[in-house]
């Protein structure tokens, strides 16, 4: 799996507000609704389910 020069513009949209970078990644579907529950109770699970989902799809 080789990363991408758009894949760095979602890491960097996932640092500064990660439902953006999971929406980037995935579109508006329940992993951006987890994203924004993860975002709301702590900032940095919600970084951390970015980074799995962009890394993973």
């Amino acid at each position: 799996m080789a990363l991408t020069a758009s894949d760095f513009c979602k890491f960097i949209f996932a640092l500064i507000l990660p439902p953006l970078g999971v929406f980037l990644e995935k579109g508006c579907n329940s992993d951006f609704l987890i994203n924004i529950a993860l975002t709301i109770l702590g900032f940095i699970p919600g970084v951390i389910h970015a980074f799995y989902i962009i890394l993973k799809y």
